[in-house]
């Protein structure tokens, strides 16, 4: 990801929303890249909590790279983790907890073992 004039804010670095955006793509483009199209048809995600920690700041220009794993299953829910980094320099921590939902019916539906393994097989850079 590289930050575009329209996200930059008033201070000159990139506006903290435009983090949680991109959180939220790099948290989206993991599951496109794991899931088959099938599970995709099937299920779909609801963001029920989202914690992001600010360290550093971005710049116009930059590059950014976005590294992503998920954490613990309870239940309907799934805790995922995001690191956006600048070269070697951490910017963000994020912590999120999705709920896997009926894509048709959007009521939640339990994370079973099969989606574990699915969304486990590797972080994403």
């Amino acid at each position: 990801m590289t930050p575009q004039p329209a996200d930059i804010d008033q201070y000159n670095h990139v506006n903290n929303v435009v983090y949680v955006r991109w959180v939220q793509e790099v948290a989206v483009a993991h599951w496109q890249a794991l899931a088959s199209a099938e599970l995709q048809q099937k299920y779909a995600w609801m963001l029920l909590r989202h914690e992001i920690d600010y360290q550093q700041q971005a710049f116009l220009g930059d590059l950014i790279v976005g590294e992503t794993w998920v954490g613990e299953a309870k239940g309907a829910t799934f805790e995922r983790f995001v690191v956006l980094r600048k070269g070697d320099t951490v910017l963000t921590r994020s912590r999120m907890v999705w709920c896997l939902m009926d894509a048709l019916s959007l009521k939640p539906r339990r994370v079973d073992h099969l989606m574990v393994e699915v969304l486990k097989q590797g972080s994403i850079k």
